[in-house]
């Protein structure tokens, strides 16, 4: 069994410039894999002091909404990571390209901004990180999209995947298929779980406890995603494995393809990634 190092993989400070539930995960997988002492953590947002007050307590980490506290956690920092709201982006990133240094580095999880509008707010070609990490980095379990610009080193590189490695499955990706990891990782989730919503309403309809459909449904998705993880096989192939001729497996599927599940399933997924870019530009044009 491999026993994690004594000593962190990261040994410098890294602020995290927004404090939610985003950042607060990819705190709490570092400090738990140790990838950086929690005394190297840095919680910086707006105005909620209780947000930091829990913060602290509960990692052990440093927190701070003081304007000139902020400004000199920011003009130091090796690392910050952008984790506030879209909204609150274009107003940050124009003030800390004045504080930041050429090598520093950025990395962002703000959905739909590119490198090319983040370096334009900050005024410079800083290194800059932008990921895309799904919901599931709550529990360690996630899958993140990682791009870099070019300014970035192999050393940064490294650090910005220890970092997210730290909640999940990373893939670094050209940024141009940013939206379509979107369509897949990062709004996937939620396909998953309106499947699970109608296979649970689909037990309750047909006389099951609500408890009880909802545990099977649950153990089944999971042990399927599992099936594939562990055997390497082919979704295609474990399907067919379970579908036996004239079977009910096999009428099941056949309902299914006569809603066109197959090319509907692929069609959300493009329409996410096309909404994403849809996003992107308007906050492009409205940041500009």
């Amino acid at each position: 069994m491999c026993q994690q190092p004594a000593v962190p993989l990261i040994n410098h400070k890294i602020v995290f410039y927004g404090a939610g539930s985003m950042a607060e995960a990819i705190v709490r997988g570092m400090i738990a894999r140790n990838v950086v002492d929690s005394g190297n953590i840095v919680m910086l947002n707006r105005s909620s002091s209780e947000r930091l007050s829990e913060l602290r307590s509960r990692y052990g980490v440093l927190g701070s909404n003081d304007p000139e506290q902020k400004n000199d956690y920011l003009r130091t920092a090796p690392v910050i990571v952008l984790a506030m709201k879209p909204k609150d982006a274009a107003e940050a990133l124009r003030s800390l390209g004045t504080l930041l240094s050429p090598d520093q580095l950025v990395i962002s999880v703000i959905a739909g901004m590119t490198i090319r509008t983040m370096q334009g707010l900050l005024g410079k070609s800083q290194p800059v990180v932008r990921t895309m990490p799904n919901t599931s980095s709550s529990i360690g379990l996630g899958a993140t999209g990682i791009a870099y610009s070019k300014e970035v080193d192999e050393q940064s590189r490294r650090t910005a995947l220890n970092i997210f490695e730290a909640v999940g499955l990373t893939s670094v990706i050209d940024e141009e298929r940013m939206e379509t990891l979107t369509g897949i990782s990062g709004s996937g989730p939620a396909y998953i779980y309106y499947m699970m919503e109608a296979m649970i309403a689909a037990g309750i309809r047909g006389g099951l406890p609500a408890e009880q459909s909802r545990e099977l449904t649950v153990q089944t998705v999971l042990g399927a995603a599992r099936m594939v993880q562990q055997t390497g096989e082919e979704p295609a192939a474990l399907r067919k494995k379970v579908t036996s001729p004239n079977g009910s497996t096999q009428a099941a599927l056949e309902v299914l393809e006569k809603g066109d599940f197959f090319e509907t399933v692929i069609s959300a997924v493009n329409r996410c990634a096309e909404r994403s870019r849809e996003m992107g530009l308007a906050l492009e044009k409205e940041l500009s």
